[in-house]
């Protein structure tokens, strides 16, 4: 009888009578499958959080990629944005006065008020505080007048050629429940380039960064 009869002709429900070669295909089978089993679970199973890690660092990669390959693709964009944005700080720049412009300055501030119809009480310059590469020269200003005179006078501070910010604005009638006649307490803060001297003195004898758009 050949294995191939012995195959057909065998009662898979009578194990005891299997033939010999059957029984040891059936427990060579057996044997891989338990194989196979065993190997998944010690083997391939104790291997998934090393392919998780894995997975997690391709992630990542991938994510370093893409955040790199943007900057890259939008390189020439940064420099055009980072070239307008020194023309921008430059003009802000040119705006400061340099030492010797601050009385001019200070007079002008002076003179918006006059201009604008108002009676000046106090005009006070206090001492000016030092910045890392420009000063503040605040200046304390009584006003009286009017509604409209006052609003004449902030927008002539605001059209001025330099840079002038109001602070501490405080509003309140000369005469009690009388709103003709106003008072304007304010402190006007102009700024000036600090020269190339003062900055290497503040900075310990170092030499400044920064140079005023301009200068030599």
């Amino acid at each position: 009888m050949t294995l191939l009869d012995q195959f057909k002709n065998v009662d898979w429900q009578d194990i005891g009578r299997w033939p010999l070669v059957v029984r040891a295909s059936a427990v060579g089978l057996w044997f891989i499958a338990m194989v196979g089993v065993l190997g998944y679970l010690f083997v391939v199973n104790g291997q998934w959080p090393e392919l998780d890690q894995a997975k997690k660092k391709q992630d990542d990669l991938w994510s370093q990629f893409d955040e790199r390959q943007r900057k890259a693709a939008n390189f020439e964009a940064y420099k055009a944005q980072l070239k307008e944005m020194e023309k921008s700080f430059g003009a802000m720049l040119r705006q400061l006065p340099g030492k010797t412009e601050v009385p001019s300055l200070l007079v002008d501030i002076s003179q918006t008020g006059l201009a604008a119809g108002l009676e000046e009480k106090l005009f006070q310059p206090a001492p000016e505080v030092k910045r890392e590469f420009y000063a503040e020269l605040p200046i304390k200003i009584r006003l009286t007048g009017n509604y409209h005179e006052l609003g004449n006078f902030v927008s002539g501070i605001a059209a001025l050629p330099r840079i002038v910010t109001l602070h501490d604005i405080e509003i309140k009638p000369v005469e009690k429940n009388s709103y003709e006649d106003l008072v304007l307490d304010v402190t006007a803060k102009t700024y000036r380039y600090l020269e190339e001297d003062e900055t290497a003195a503040g900075a310990g004898g170092k030499k400044p960064l920064k140079k005023r758009p301009g200068a030599p």
